[in-house]
């Protein structure tokens, strides 16, 4: 069977991979090196440098093209340096359009580091991608989007804004990390780049740091390999493999989430002290019917607000729990509660947090795989 016609399940085992040259090894060895041997000068078997080449890594960056259907996969160091990446194809004067709720790394690496080389960023709400049109100009050369979005769970209409873009000629890159090519493919849907921040559902185990990058079009993705390799922001080969490694079980690991998540999110809408939750899944949600459309299912992220609506009541609630961690990323086979305003957006201005509706008082779980029913029991405990 030709890999690029395999099942998804499949493609997190298999997908772009070949069997191991030297002694048949099962798993893509560790190849820890810096540098490989030549026969004469330029003359080696198609690794110099481990900057610029890496079998482990390789491995990695055939798997990620495979599972995302795309032609092209690249492995940076984290999120931030493949979206560092991404950005470094734009020059002095190019503006980027992105939603008005996004991860706030992103935001502080846009705001704080690119706009002082001359890069412009509009941050608007993507809610009805018609609107886009306005805000499109002669310089907008890309459009950057989450779906769904950190932490407010926005749905963003992938497809039709491919169509804006591809008529505007300008790049969609969609930040993938939250649903994970398991229940979204945005290349599918149009996109020229998928951007992951592979430390959280793709890994899988709270491991690792690593960010990926896939694409289909060789122009671009022969761009973004010199990018790679000029900057050298790559990942290391223990990196690769524990990612790798992570993949395998992604579509087991990610049905258990989306599970329990559902359970959950059920629970947390008809407790009496929770005010609003924020999960794609309900059909009350904005977008819903797109999520429907362009998922498989609704994810594992869930952000909710109690009728207390204070800061002094959301730190108790994250202080009484006990299976939930406090603490900052997702994704992993843990459950995980997270304090948005404080933790991983404090780098927005509390004004543009709250236009959003990220307020003081938002808690954002990351559902693990655990028993659902332990993390409801230990949810109903710590909501006092």
């Amino acid at each position: 069977m030709k890999k690029n016609k395999m099942k998804f399940n499949t493609k997190t085992i298999h997908g772009g991979q070949a069997p191991e040259k030297g002694y048949g090894a099962v798993m893509p060895p560790i190849y820890q090196t810096s540098t490989y041997s030549q026969s004469s000068p330029g003359e080696h078997k198609g690794y110099e440098y481990s900057r610029t080449h890496n079998p482990t890594r390789k491995a990695l960056e055939n798997s990620l093209a495979s599972i995302e259907n795309g032609n092209y996969g690249l492995a940076f160091g984290s999120g931030l340096a493949a979206i560092d990446a991404v950005l470094k194809l734009l020059k002095s004067g190019d503006e980027v359009i992105s939603t008005n709720d996004l991860y706030g790394g992103s935001y502080r690496l846009f705001t704080k580091i690119f706009e002082s080389f001359g890069i412009k960023f509009h941050f608007t709400s993507m809610k009805d991608a018609s609107q886009l049109e306005n805000i499109i100009n002669s310089n907008t050369k890309m459009i950057w989007v989450e779906t769904p979005t950190n932490p407010m769970m926005n749905i963003i209409d992938i497809k039709s804004l491919s169509k804006i873009a591809k008529k505007k000629k300008i790049l969609l890159a969609v930040d993938n990390t939250f649903a994970s090519p398991f229940l979204q493919k945005p290349l599918d849907l149009g996109a020229n780049i998928v951007m992951h921040s592979a430390t959280k559902y793709l890994a899988g185990h709270s491991d690792v740091i690593l960010g990926a990058l896939v694409v289909k079009d060789k122009k671009l993705a022969d761009k973004l390999y010199f990018i790679q390799n000029s900057s050298g922001a790559i990942c290391g080969p223990m990196d690769s493999f524990l990612t790798l490694r992570g993949i395998k079980t992604l579509h087991v690991r990610m049905k258990r989430h989306c599970e329990n998540a559902k359970k959950i999110a059920i629970f947390l809408s008809n407790h009496s002290k929770i005010d609003k939750v924020f999960w794609p899944g309900f059909k009350n949600h904005p977008n819903h019917e797109i999520a429907t459309e362009q998922m498989s299912d609704f994810g594992a992220m869930i952000s909710f607000t109690t009728k207390k609506n204070s800061f002094k009541n959301t730190q108790q609630i994250l202080k009484n729990f006990k299976i939930f961690t406090l603490a900052e990323s997702l994704g992993g086979v843990e459950s995980l509660a997270c304090h948005p305003a404080s933790m991983t957006h404090a780098s927005i201005p509390k004004k543009e947090r709250e236009l959003s509706g990220l307020v003081d008082s938002l808690i954002r779980l990351s559902v693990g795989i655990e028993d659902v029913k332990d993390l409801i029991s230990d949810l109903n405990q710590a909501i006092r």
